[in-house]
């Protein structure tokens, strides 16, 4: 069965945790969904024995550093393997078509240039368009312009091998035009800054976030049996999982995740 490790579970400004990224496991395999702000992405890609050999797909959602930045180190490192002669394959970066030159600016002005040559050859930029699908491990990928209110920004939708739909609907609150996307899922990955009874001390609506309630009541609506909450703030991580249950199971029927950095979800 496929697994859902959860590599980090914060926001931007997350210290406790790390920023949100995650990978779908199938086999031996994985499927990287952004890599954070740093090298933290390395670290906890270490703890939880995931082997950079092992990551030949990585999906870019948007410019923000928190999502971005690790790309550097991903990059550099699998690079470095690739030099080494320890990395098989090609490792297949997939971005809307604005962040493909961000990538390589941002590797291009960090990393050493005998890494930045990998580019291209044996480390591939490779844009993908609104609704357009890719085959990637054994699943046919589909990418979707989340209508983003800041930045241009992707999220995706998937079949598993089991039947059920799995959808990342990026870091930020659900846009009714995505509904062709994100209806008849089974799995839906939601941003919830923080609680609704937090809302006057974080402010999620005026960084373009939602709360618990929020993704909570969206997942009841759209009647999506399994949902992720994470992006949120960290200020009191160790209640985190236990608060936003509470508040969540007043207005979500359905099987509700607050998962932690390191966590393995069963798909």
């Amino acid at each position: 069965m496929e697994e859902l490790y959860v590599f980090g579970t914060g926001n931007a400004q997350a210290t406790r945790c790390y920023n949100t990224c995650f990978a779908i496991r199938d086999g031996e395999e994985y499927f990287l969904v952004d890599a954070g702000g740093g090298n933290g992405i390395l670290t906890v890609l270490e703890d939880m024995e995931v082997p950079l050999t092992r990551i030949h797909h990585i999906f870019v959602t948007h410019e923000h550093n928190d999502h971005v930045l690790g790309m550097v180190w991903m990059i550099r490192m699998i690079a470095t393997a690739i030099l080494k002669g320890s990395y098989e394959g090609n490792l297949n970066v997939y971005c809307h078509a604005g962040l493909v030159d961000t990538i390589r600016t941002l590797c291009a002005l960090t990393i050493q240039k005998k890494f930045c040559n990998c580019i291209g050859d044996r480390i591939l930029l490779l844009p993908v368009e609104d609704g357009e699908t890719r085959h990637i491990l054994d699943y046919d990928v589909t990418f979707f312009d989340i209508l983003s209110t800041k930045a241009k920004q992707f999220g995706f939708t998937t079949v598993l091998k089991n039947g059920r739909k799995l959808t990342c609907a990026g870091d930020e609150p659900y846009n009714p035009g995505c509904e062709r996307h994100v209806a008849g899922s089974d799995w839906l990955l939601h941003e919830a800054f923080c609680l609704y009874g937090d809302r006057e001390r974080f402010r999620p609506y005026e960084k373009h976030h939602s709360t618990v309630k929020d993704a909570c009541e969206l997942a009841e609506r759209l009647r999506i049996p399994n949902l992720v909450l994470w992006h949120t703030e960290d200020k009191d991580l160790g209640h985190r999982k236990e608060r936003y249950l509470a508040e969540g199971r007043l207005h979500y029927s359905g099987n509700l995740y607050v998962p932690n950095d390191g966590e393995r979800l069963a798909l």
